[in-house]
């Protein structure tokens, strides 16, 4: 159950004993007490911070819980999700690799993978590597295709080709997720290696690195892990579950402590060195902090006319801060927030990691340090922040009243619930299940369950359906949906603005196919052969096909007719049965975004 933040003196945590340079450092001086306001004024469980200077750390601490709920505090080696941060370890294995003269960075990417294709014609000639790491594409984030839609990474590459573009070729910066997996695929192409047994074996391991690692599964076993947090209704801190997103992993699944991301920065400040050894080239660091495209005006403003400029290199963001120039890189995923920033003219760094889910803090801590580390005036960055963020709430709740005053009042839908029944597809990101329950419908995706509330005629507001908590309609984190009927009156599809500036997305319908009984699907059951490998259909939960393929998880089937099942959480990935004249299963066909295998059944 949530519980409210209580408003104390906030104690803080430490569990290590600080070197005597720390302690007699006075740049640190009545930091306990200014960290203790940040943590209060955000309603945050905890954060870790390390500051590097040159080769060294000289500050690093814990501050607040891990587990808010058994009072675990934070430590200098507690593992956070740092999202984001995680692209310029990948953009990095492609440094590694130019170096290594497998790599052009200015070649159209499809020259080293094919199976990567864009939307249009141009994109596939054009697109570069370079254009990928920089965020120059003209894809738009597409983002609700991975968080709503997760599937297997390959799929996601599969779907690259169906997202629209909103922009030109370098015509503008718009962050996009997917072409970071996408530098991962590659790598592995080029390589012939996993993702993260590159990363761990051409970085991790020469960093000494080795508790950080690329899933949540392996967070989970770790006895100094955070658990991540959000807060409800501006003072309810929840504890949320992990999100897995393994199969984005390259664009932002690592998870590490501030103490060996303390290693990557110092390695960064030295021009790729760590210890005397070159583990990233020189060459490709020195382009990495530089300007490759435009991100943004960034013209000073009247609160800080000293902060200015925004530019991107390679998975860094770089700006001018106070006359110093600044490269860092920002993390979000749900429960966690992190950046990781350093000022390569003056050799000092400074990394922060919160278990707070979309949390200022980090942002607050970096600057409050970086003031100190650059001996500049310092600023009360933390009451600043919050004056923004309040009237950030106050604007978003005056633009949500203003578009609910619009609505017609007194409609109602023009359906019945169980003609808005169906499977809405996508290609270019996956399928709404939409299902009616009594007086009420919902939409199911893999990770969501949305109630479907009417709000004028047939368009309805989606909230979502909390697994402990159950309904919160304050919570308008879901866009509206719009149902479309065709020229016979009839539901054909559902649209969207999952993402604000581009077009809203069509999901066609197909209706369900009818549930089938255990005898119906006994037919199915036994062991079919593909090389190398034996896959078993088996009957579970009375009338569920389950696929059991050796070393992965098992796949809950669901049926669309014709003898074919898709794969509930795989997006793409179907089974389709041949039957003999006895109606006896004597094949049948995996079906998924590299191919289709026959399978003879045993």
């Amino acid at each position: 159950m949530s519980k409210l933040f209580p408003v104390f003196t906030f104690a803080l945590l430490f569990s290590f004993s600080l070197s005597k340079a720390q302690v007699n450092d006075k740049r640190f001086a009545g930091l306990d007490t200014t960290f203790a306001r940040v943590l209060k004024d955000w309603k945050a469980a905890g954060f870790a911070v390390a500051v590097i200077e040159k080769n060294k750390i000289v500050y690093t601490k814990g501050f607040g819980y891990r587990d808010y709920e058994k009072k675990l505090p934070v430590t200098p080696n507690t593992l956070f999700a740092i999202g984001s941060c995680t692209k310029a370890f990948t953009s990095s294995l492609l440094g590694l690799l130019q170096k290594d003269g497998k790599l052009d960075f200015d070649k159209p990417v499809r020259d080293y993978l094919p199976d990567l294709k864009f939307y249009n014609d141009a994109m596939n000639s054009m697109v570069t590597v370079r254009d990928m790491m920089c965020h120059r594409t003209g894809l738009p984030r597409h983002d609700l295709s991975w968080y709503f839609f997760p599937t297997t990474r390959d799929s996601f590459l599969y779907r690259i080709r169906f997202q629209e573009p909103t922009a030109g070729i370098r015509e503008i910066y718009q962050y996009n997720n997917f072409m970071f997996l996408a530098q991962g695929v590659l790598a592995e192409k080029l390589s012939g290696r996993k993702w993260e047994q590159l990363i761990k074996q051409r970085i991790f391991d020469s960093l000494g690195m080795v508790q950080s690692n690329f899933s949540v599964k392996d967070m989970e076993k770790s006895s100094d892990a955070a658990l991540g947090y959000t807060v409800e209704k501006d003072s309810i801190m929840e504890k949320i579950d992990y999100f897995n997103i393994d199969a984005m992993g390259p664009a932002g699944s690592i998870n590490s402590s501030v103490t060996e991301m303390a290693n990557w920065v110092i390695t960064w400040i030295h021009g790729g060195k760590f210890n005397g050894k070159q583990v990233l080239p020189a060459s490709y660091t020195s382009q990495a902090i530089s300007s490759q495209m435009v991100s943004s005006a960034g013209v000073p403003d009247k609160e800080n006319p000293d902060v200015h400029m925004s530019a991107y290199g390679f998975a860094w963001s770089l700006s001018s801060y106070r006359g110093h120039y600044r490269v860092q890189h920002g993390g979000n995923i749900d429960g966690f927030s992190a950046i990781t920033c350093f000022y390569p003219s003056d050799s000092i760094g400074i990394v922060v990691l919160a278990n707070q889910n979309a949390s200022a803090v980090p942002g607050i801590v970096r600057n409050i340090l970086s003031d100190r580390m650059l001996n500049l005036s310092r600023k009360d960055w933390n009451t600043s922040s919050k004056k923004i963020a309040d009237k950030a709430k106050a604007d978003a709740k005056q633009a949500e009243a203003a578009k609910s005053s619009t609505a017609k009042k007194n409609t109602k839908p023009g359906y019945d619930w169980k003609s808005y029944e169906g499977l809405y597809t996508h290609a270019g990101y996956g399928s709404f299940d939409v299902s009616a329950a009594n007086d009420s419908l919902f939409a199911y995706t893999p990770n969501f369950k949305i109630w479907l509330r009417p709000y004028y005629y047939d368009i309805f507001e989606g909230f979502d359906v909390d697994k402990k908590t159950g309904i919160d309609t304050t919570n308008k984190n879901f866009p509206r949906i719009h149902f479309e009927m065709n020229t016979q009156g009839e539901i054909e599809s559902l649209s969207c603005e999952l993402q604000a500036g581009i077009k809203p997305l069509v999901f066609k319908r197909s209706p369900k196919a009818k549930p089938l009984t255990k005898e119906d699907l006994q037919k199915y059951v036994g062991e079919y052969e593909l090389p190398g490998m034996t896959v078993k259909v088996e009957i579970r939960n009375e009338n569920v096909l389950f696929v059991v393929v050796p070393g992965q998880p098992d796949y809950e089937t669901i049926p669309v007719g014709n003898h074919e099942f898709k794969l509930k959480i795989l997006s793409g990935y179907s089974i389709k049965f041949e039957l003999n004249e006895k109606a006896e299963s004597v094949a049948a066909s995996f079906i998924q975004p590299n191919g289709t295998f026959r399978a003879k059944r045993k």
